[in-house]
């Protein structure tokens, strides 16, 4: 059989692309050189700030045969220490707000339920530590749980920023000394992470104080200490 003219290159490419099988299965590679001459390192700065933030969670405890009178005992205690510490409060300064409220019953070995036993909490936080620690000394139907000290998000910001800007200084001074010792002029960044160590507050027990010693005194609160620390790490090629 003849073929025509105008089916013949047609067929032949055909042929062609069939007799290449191996051509066909392997795709275009594109082969990436290792990076060389890197060095990974990392280098700190911390800042040892005050903290500026203080929270006094104080608690009432009443207990009886009766679940409603329990309840009822405690909500007196609490709105009595609430409109006392409204009197101080101030928005950012003192702020004033009730914690946990609980009311569970009491068991014989039997069993049965013998009584009923509850706690409210009232929370006094902000960033006048003298204003929270008198208004605290004042409030006689609660006593104090315990008080943690922290720092504002404003203030770790604000710090954050300037140990940041130490640790970047850290991280290339370091660089290009590494680069110095291993006979190069300086360096080029690869890659860098940056981090901030993350926020702490550890509660401080205080041990229950009697009404009278509490009525119009001043809670002793020492301001502590807290340190931000950024770190930077990551690599670096030596040119």
């Amino acid at each position: 059989m003849k073929l025509r003219p105008a089916v013949l290159p047609l067929v032949l490419s055909l042929a062609a692309w069939a007799a290449a099988p191996s051509v066909r299965a392997q795709p275009a590679v594109a082969v990436m050189a290792q990076p060389q001459n890197v060095v990974s390192l990392d280098a700190s700065a911390s800042i040892e700030v005050t903290k500026d933030q203080l929270a006094i969670t104080l608690t009432t405890t009443k207990e009886g045969a009766d679940a409603s009178a329990v309840q009822n005992s405690l909500k007196q205690a609490l709105d009595a220490a609430l409109s006392e510490a409204r009197k101080s409060a101030q928005p950012g300064q003192m702020d004033v707000r009730t914690g946990n409220f609980s009311l569970y019953p009491r068991y014989s070995q039997q069993g049965r339920i013998t009584g009923w036993q509850g706690t409210a909490e009232l929370v006094l936080e902000g960033k006048d530590l003298p204003r929270i620690a008198q208004t605290a000394g004042r409030l006689n139907t609660v006593t104090i749980a315990h008080i943690v000290q922290s720092l504002s998000r404003e203030a770790r910001e604000r710090h954050a920023s300037a140990a940041t800007a130490q640790a970047i200084a850290n991280y290339k001074a370091k660089a290009q000394t590494y680069a110095k010792e291993f006979g190069f002029a300086g360096y080029v960044l690869r890659e860098v992470n940056v981090s901030t160590s993350e926020p702490g507050g550890h509660p401080q027990p205080m041990m229950r104080m009697a009404k009278a010693a509490m009525e119009d005194a001043s809670v002793p609160v020492e301001t502590g200490k807290e340190t931000v620390v950024v770190t930077v790490s990551g690599s670096v090629v030596m040119k």
